[in-house]
């Protein structure tokens, strides 16, 4: 699904949206090295679980800090190249044509020194959950800033066509420094909308739409 971010290459007044380097690791964690310098990604890398099941394991995200730590990793994998952010994302939900976006914490900035001298694999369970909501924390107005609401329409206008789905949500980030340079960094389908603030009036129009629009048909 994030190839067809990449696919779009959409870039505007309004902003780029982009979507990190990223390699599939399916078995023998011993040839991840190999694999990471053959496909050209950088350290520090965020390691993903495959298969996503509802699990807690599901949602357990790792962060490398060196090479030979990659062989540490538990395949089925997506690695993924990691991005600063200011250790906030926005999760955009998208619920037919409406769109809500809260802001979560995320894995916090590694700076240049930092990786010099770490090394090892992080685990970092339940990232951007519900409960890490930073939609009152005192934030830096550059990481707090929203993306640009025309710019979310266009992505979700195009993945609703391009994916067939009208039940997903996006995991986007802000490139650190960069105020319009963004990141969707993962696609779920049929999310938990319980998260979301004010989900049963959204979710209730969306599903009197859908009625709506069948009635009309029939009615033609």
């Amino acid at each position: 699904m994030l190839q067809c971010v990449a696919d779009m290459n959409l870039s505007d007044t309004y902003g780029k949206v982009g979507v990190p380097r990223q390699l599939v690791i399916k078995r023998d964690s011993s040839s991840i090295p190999d694999a990471v310098t053959k496909a050209g990604l950088i350290l520090p890398l965020v390691a993903k679980p495959l298969v996503a099941d509802g699990s807690a394991k599901s949602h357990e995200l790792s962060l490398a800090y060196d090479e030979y730590s990659l062989q540490k990793l538990e395949p089925p994998l997506v690695l993924q190249e990691f991005v600063n952010h200011g250790g906030v994302l926005f999760k955009v939900y998208i619920v037919g044509e409406a769109i809500k976006v809260v802001r979560r914490f995320s894995l916090p900035d590694v700076t240049k020194r930092e990786l010099s001298k770490n090394a090892g694999v992080f685990r970092f369970p339940r990232v951007s959950c519900a409960a890490a909501s930073a939609d009152d924390a005192d934030l830096d107005p550059s990481v707090a800033e929203l993306p640009p609401r025309p710019l979310l329409e266009r992505l979700a206008k195009e993945l609703r066509r391009r994916l067939g789905l009208r039940l997903f949500n996006l995991d986007i980030i802000r490139e650190h420094g960069r105020r319009d340079h963004f990141y969707v960094i993962d696609i779920n389908y049929f999310p938990g909308y319980g998260k979301m603030p004010g989900y049963e009036h959204i979710f209730t129009d969306f599903l009197l739409s859908l009625v709506q629009s069948r009635y009309k048909k029939r009615s033609v």
